[in-house]
């Protein structure tokens, strides 16, 4: 019996001590993985599976930026607009000091202007020169208040051609001026200096005809021309007694009647061989009938 309770107490100490063994192994790998996550760099722990060459190739053309389409640059074209206005107002002393401003507000200006006043409306006739970009806004400007529009016109002229041609055949003229005057160095005598410089003179005046063209173009086509009339009735009643006063009638009748002497001499001394002609033919006819007279 003392014998049974050593085997079993025998038995329970070398269970007791495996188990030891293995909660102290057990203990063992769960400190070195806790040393294993703590040696672990987070940011590569957590790092995405590397990926294949291609799709790394894929990503690299993607942060390459994309190249910037070339910009075109627009043809310098070389346009002459014009505009023609005809318009009533309501208030003409209001908008002769308004229109002014919108003048000044686009950039342009008037390059001509002339006032007139009959008993039936007041008037003013204006040529106003405003920046080509300032063409249609300057035309909607002018017309936005007004009383009626009589007339509105307006044309586009091209002259693109025109300026490259020009400066096409100023450069060529220029070219052979070059020229002439490398042979104006090699003339031998004063013949063919003269000759020479006969020839640059009027290679000359064809570069500055060129010249003057271009910059009239090119002025022409950076300033659009609107030539604007605008009136305001007086006086309605008066628009169709056109019968002037007897002083002037009288200065219209004097007027006239110079005129029409003025052109019955100039008819009369166009015609001067003709009066000639008849003018001997009546001297001979006055002869010969004195001749016959005495005869008789």
């Amino acid at each position: 019996m003392k014998n049974l309770f050593t085997a079993v107490a025998l038995a329970l100490f070398i269970i007791s001590c495996g188990n030891a063994a293995n909660y102290k192994e057990d203990a063992n790998e769960k400190v070195n993985s806790i040393a294993d996550l703590e040696s672990v760099n987070i940011d590569t722990a957590f790092a995405p599976a590397p990926q294949d060459e291609e799709q790394r190739h894929f990503d690299k053309v993607k942060q390459i930026p994309k190249k910037q389409q070339p910009v075109i640059p627009e043809w310098d074209k070389k346009i002459i607009k014009t505009a023609t206005l005809n318009f009533e107002v309501k208030d003409y002393n209001d908008y002769n000091s308004s229109f002014r401003e919108k003048v000044k507000q686009t950039g342009g200006y008037i390059a001509q202007e002339e006032q007139s006043q009959t008993d039936y409306k007041i008037e003013n006739t204006l040529t106003i020169k405003v920046p080509v970009d300032q063409f249609d806004n300057s035309v909607n400007l002018l017309t936005g208040t007004v009383e009626k529009i009589n007339e509105k016109k307006i044309t586009s002229q091209d002259v693109t051609t025109e300026v490259v041609d020009t400066k096409a055949r100023l450069e060529a003229k220029k070219q052979v001026r070059l020229r002439y005057l490398e042979l104006l160095k090699q003339a031998r005598n004063m013949e063919e200096i003269l000759s020479v410089q006969s020839e640059i003179n009027d290679i000359q005046e064809e570069i500055e005809s060129a010249t003057g063209r271009i910059e009239y173009l090119t002025h022409s086509a950076s300033f659009s021309t609107i030539h604007l009339t605008f009136y305001q009735v007086l006086n309605t009643s008066a628009k169709d007694s056109d019968q002037p006063s007897f002083g002037t009638k009288l200065s219209n009748a004097f007027r006239n009647g110079w005129n029409w002497m003025g052109e019955v001499l100039t008819g009369f001394i166009s015609i001067w061989p003709l009066l000639l002609m008849i003018f001997f033919a009546f001297i001979v006819y006055r002869k010969t009938k004195n001749i016959k007279t005495k005869q008789a």
